[in-house]
């Protein structure tokens, strides 16, 4: 039995199937396990998925129990609501926590991802603390298999989604120096064939093993690198200026990725990071490192075919934080604005019709001003309007639908979205196909909005005269697209 943990995150729940395919029993623990509805391995009889959380260390010993190895890789970006201290102070406690409960279990090993870089430089604030985070692991006992890695090439990584939307949409960069600090990519396969083979390599317990790809760039060429395979021409233009602190706005309004995660990523970007030893080859000579080339055609041919297990925003870094979800009922205070409409279609059409929506295919009304909105959202540092979503035509939960998380889908009947943007309260947009003895359905939408304070009433107030055209709007067009036949893309 092998415990995961961070499966909602970019490189756990992309570990899981791999063990399963290697025939081991997996257990999954989660905060909140219905964020793993929907994916392909969630009801695979080999998996165990269970509700715990490292920061609560009473949670984690039903999950340690009859565990043999326990992967970590759980990593706090940002401050949580609510929370004390910093992203390295929880991540610190939530390693200890997880140590000390995999000893009282008699766990063998626990396999760690952290990140690279010369312990004995100045490093950032961020990859000192991915080192700390190791270190904290060790304090119990238990023996621990460190990787760390640099740059993970992959689609939906973070790090590669930065480079993929400044190469796209900048044909010249102007570049600070941190562009020309060397690294060591390294494919998201890489990563995974490591993780993997370290459960059955006893000789890495208690090894810390840096991993890396076969090529040492710059992140410049990194970004030349992508545009060659892309078949792009770029230009860089090298500046003395520009700080990695305003570097990371720059990349907040260029890429999806928001500033609270970018700001400490681009200041990492000042060190070096690059593979110092051997012991990963000496250690797993069955792994072969791939080429930068190599690795970012990999990501495109994921993108191509439209088959991306996971992403960064999977995991739950928004403005909104990690708010559980939230039960439906008339209670004092929330606004509740319902439409409905009787549709000549099958409730899988209708489904089909309101799991189709943003990302590629757009808003069905007023989609310029949906952007707008997101565009002010960006302005005030919220997500904005460029995460998109993670597959054209399937949603699941957990899900970024542009500045929305999906928070619930019920196949053929169901679909909740919670806001991310930036708003002075919660919100909520709701899709229900209710099938009718008739043999049509009942397309219910709904928008639920809880305000907070005086300027949640104001916020709601100003807006809701949009709400006419834009949702009576919305939910005819919805109508529409259920009654015709399906579109692919």
């Amino acid at each position: 039995m092998l415990l995961v943990t961070g499966a909602t995150g970019y490189v756990g729940g992309r570990l899981v199937p791999r063990l399963l395919e290697d025939g081991y029993r997996v257990r999954v623990i989660a905060r909140d396990p219905s964020r793993l509805q929907g994916r392909a391995w969630a009801d695979h009889p080999q998996v165990d998925i269970v509700q715990g959380d490292a920061l609560s260390a009473a949670s984690l010993g039903p999950a340690m129990a009859g565990v043999t190895c326990a992967y970590y890789l759980i990593h706090s970006m940002q401050k949580t609501a609510g929370a004390a201290g910093d992203f390295h102070e929880r991540d610190l406690t939530a390693a200890r926590n997880f140590g000390a409960a995999a000893r009282h279990a008699g766990v063998q090993r626990i396999i760690y991802l952290g990140g690279l870089g010369d312990p004995d430089a100045d490093l950032s604030h961020h990859l000192r603390s991915r080192q700390e985070t190791g270190d904290a692991l060790r304090e119990a006992g238990v023996p621990v298999t460190e990787f760390r890695a640099a740059v993970i090439v992959g689609a939906g990584s973070v790090s590669f989604e930065i480079i993929r939307h400044l190469t796209e949409r900048l044909p010249a960069m102007i570049c600070p120096r941190w562009v020309y600090t060397r690294a060591q990519p390294i494919a998201i396969s890489n990563v995974l064939d490591y993780l993997v083979a370290a459960v059955r390599t006893p000789e890495a317990a208690g090894r810390v093993v840096e991993i890396g790809g076969a090529d040492v760039l710059t992140y410049g060429d990194m970004m030349l690198g992508y545009a060659r395979v892309r078949g792009l021409r770029r230009w860089l233009v090298p500046v003395p200026v520009l700080t990695p602190r305003l570097s990371s706005y720059w990349v907040h309004w260029v890429t999806p990725i928001p500033a609270e995660i970018a700001v400490p990523l681009i200041e990492g970007l000042r060190n070096e990071v690059v593979v110092r030893d051997d012991a990963a080859r000496r250690l797993f000579p069955g792994v072969h490192p791939l080429d930068y080339r190599t690795a970012v055609a990999q990501a495109l041919g994921e993108l191509d075919v439209r088959h991306v297990e996971s992403s960064w925003s999977d995991a739950l870094a928004t403005s909104q934080r990690d708010r559980m979800p939230l039960v439906f009922t008339a209670q004092d205070g929330m606004f509740i604005e319902r439409r409905q409409h009787l549709v000549p279609a099958s409730a899988a059409d209708v489904f089909r019709a309101f799991t189709r929506i943003g990302g590629e295919w757009g808003w069905p009304s007023f989609n310029w001003l949906w952007r707008l909105r997101g565009g002010l959202d960006r302005l005030m540092g919220g997500v904005g309007f460029r995460r998109g979503r993670r597959d054209p035509d399937e949603l699941r939960p957990g899900d970024a639908v542009d500045f929305w998380r999906v928070e619930a889908v019920d196949h053929n009947r169901l679909l909740r979205l919670r806001a991310e943007m930036k708003v002075p309260g919660r919100a909520w947009l709701q899709f229900e196909a209710r099938p009718q003895e008739d043999g049509r359905t009942l397309l219910v939408q709904t928008a639920f909005f809880a305000p907070k304070g005086l300027p949640g009433l104001m916020y709601w107030y100003a807006v809701y005269p949009l709400h006419g055209p834009v949702f009576s709007t919305m939910i005819a067009r919805l109508s529409a697209r259920a009654r015709t036949k399906p579109v692919t893309r």
